[in-house]
């Protein structure tokens, strides 16, 4: 797992970039934080294909705990991905509502990420 740093209007990003899931349970989501919350990052970028299937999955409650957790530390996540392939109407929901907010956005792009946690 490698941290490329993006800073932008003086604001600093993390893009997790990895080729492997990073994220299989909530306890990996606190790790991942926790690590870059710890050196200074307030604003993080991550992979779909780094997160177990089963975060979008909503029964299992490792969304839930992740975001949570994000929230709880007012750490703003954005999740690049392709999202249209999820058919569950409970996950476009959970999708379209946390992109009403600031906290936690699902996008299609780095450029729309890096939008999204620079203002």
């Amino acid at each position: 797992m490698n941290i490329e740093t993006h800073h932008i209007h003086n604001i600093k990003i993390a893009e997790v970039i990895a080729e492997d899931i990073i994220i299989n349970s909530a306890e990996d989501g606190l790790d991942l934080l926790g690590n870059l919350y710890y050196q200074d990052f307030d604003k993080i970028v991550i992979h779909e294909k780094n997160i177990t299937p089963e975060f979008f999955d909503l029964k299992t409650g490792i969304a839930g705990e992740i975001l949570q957790k994000f929230s709880n530390y007012r750490v703003r996540l954005a999740i690049i991905g392709d999202f249209e392939k999820y058919q569950s109407k409970s996950i476009k929901d959970f999708i379209f509502e946390s992109n009403n907010s600031r906290q936690i956005n699902f996008v299609h792009s780095l450029s729309s990420a890096l939008d999204k946690l620079a203002i």
